[in-house]
């Protein structure tokens, strides 16, 4: 087998064992080709490949300017992808086992302050071609703040989930694991008035004898909901509606506010770490900052010698 047959039969199986979303997979596969690329101009491949070959990969990676994160990330695809062919045995050795890469840096990227974040919401209900638009990008941007979901379990949300005018959503996460996210008032209202209209486009499209989609934020697209992408464009057009610069508002940085702010009110970090659908507690911990500001500022209100 050559690198590349390589790299699909890892894919399929992280694919089928693993339940490893499509962005997971287009990422793994990015990096073992760039991986396939370098040995091949060193005269190797997977086959052949040694502990030093990935090692002065890793550092021709740095002298590319690559950082600390992508460099993390191109060797934790090399780790798994060398474990399944020695457990498969197609090599017999895993020249990878012993390698450690560049330590993450947990920094925690921008993020918003409450009153922004309902400047945001509120402007979503003016952004839009059609008054269906406004409602479905008012309903976006409420459930992203309400539940905290990455962008890409917001997009692919079934509209089975949303059945019955629910207090908490059932969504699925990475790798496959599903989690319980509530919903604040204001989103309920939002999703109430979305499924409405969602529920006209489906009978509509019954009468022409249409597809019915099966996502809430469909899309006539490939993937039959609406984009990342898109919606990266949608927020960005929200931004400017509310007078908050475009390059300070992302998906991700939504996600990472709903955090930041449930902190800064006295939720529990291993709360935070349930509705995030972080696997690890490890991960949670970027916003231990927030955790010690509270309790700086608690300790010089009511502690009687900080008066």
């Amino acid at each position: 087998m050559d690198d590349l047959s390589h790299i699909s039969t890892f894919l399929e199986a992280q694919s089928a064992e693993l339940g490893a979303s499509q962005n997971t997979l287009l990422a793994y596969g990015r990096d073992l080709k760039d991986l396939a690329g370098w040995l091949n101009n060193q005269n190797a491949n997977f086959a052949t490949a040694s502990r030093d070959h990935i090692e002065q990969y890793l550092i021709a990676c740095d002298a590319d300017g690559l950082s600390n994160a992508t460099r993390s990330r191109r060797l934790s695809a090399a780790k798994q992808l060398f474990r399944f062919l020695f457990e498969e045995g197609l090599r017999n050795s895993n020249p990878a086992i012993e390698i450690k890469g560049p330590n993450k840096s947990k920094k925690l990227p921008g993020t918003l302050s409450s009153n922004e974040v309902e400047s945001l919401i509120a402007s979503a209900a003016n952004v839009g071609k059609t008054s269906n638009d406004r409602l479905r990008n008012l309903c976006l941007m409420e459930l992203l703040y309400a539940t905290g979901m990455r962008v890409s379990e917001l997009v692919s949300l079934p509209i089975a989930a949303t059945r019955g005018n629910p207090d908490m959503l059932l969504v699925l996460g990475k790798g496959g694991k599903e989690r319980m996210v509530p919903l604040s008032s204001q989103a309920k209202d939002a999703l109430t008035e979305w499924s409405n209209v969602r529920e006209e486009i489906d009978e509509q499209n019954r009468k022409k004898r249409q597809p019915i989609s099966k996502f809430l934020f469909p899309s006539r697209g490939k993937l039959g909901h609406l984009t990342r992408h898109a919606f990266y464009l949608i927020i960005k057009d929200i931004a400017v509606e509310a007078g908050i610069m475009p390059s300070k508002v992302t998906p991700h940085v939504l996600r990472h506010a709903f955090a930041t702010h449930l902190l800064e009110n006295g939720a529990d970090l291993r709360v935070i770490q349930t509705l995030l659908g972080h696997a690890d507690v490890s991960t949670t911990e970027i916003y231990t900052h927030v955790l010690e500001e509270r309790l700086k500022s608690l300790v010089l209100k009511h502690h009687p010698l900080a008066k």
